[in-house]
């Protein structure tokens, strides 16, 4: 075989780098130093980069929705005639000098919600009692939940209108 059936040969000729040794070009024309791998540091900065931020929101998600500024629980019930019922509960709060709402309901024997009220919970009181009316007898109360947002209904003495 002579040179001219293989081809061109010598430095810079197709198929062999211009030191002689074999090209790192690709049928496709890339080039191989274009598909390196990426260096170590930088998979271990982009983890450390991943590892703060899952650490920020979980601490983010934990004290925003774990901690509870103002709740209510439910201390006692009792039935009172005409499908009511006496419910007290004990309202436990971050911030004692804010005043703020609690919603209460009833339930009668199947488990249904019968009755509902919310109660205002003034600056400075903990323990506090209403009275919820129900569409049949009432068998049991709960405490749905309590906020620092209190609508100005319950927040003035004038009654609503209209």
């Amino acid at each position: 075989m002579n040179s001219a059936e293989n081809g061109p040969t010598g430095p810079g000729a197709a198929g062999q780098a211009p030191g002689g040794g074999p090209s790192r070009a690709t049928a496709d024309g890339d080039d191989d130093l274009t598909h390196r791998r990426p260096p170590r540091w930088r998979r271990w900065v982009l983890v450390a980069l991943a590892l703060v931020a899952g650490t920020a929101a979980t601490y983010f998600g934990y004290t925003t929705l774990a901690v509870t500024p103002i709740e209510g629980q439910r201390v006692a019930f009792t039935e009172r005639p005409g499908n009511a019922m006496e419910v007290t509960v004990d309202v436990l709060r971050t911030e004692p000098t804010r005043p703020g709402v609690c919603i209460v309901r009833v339930r009668d024997s199947s488990g249904a919600e019968s009755g509902r009220r919310e109660m205002y919970a003034p600056p400075g009181r903990e323990r506090l009692t209403t009275v919820v009316h129900s569409n049949g007898r009432p068998v049991t109360a709960d405490v749905i939940g309590c906020s620092y947002n209190v609508p100005e209904y319950l927040s003035t003495s004038e009654r609503p209108t209209g």
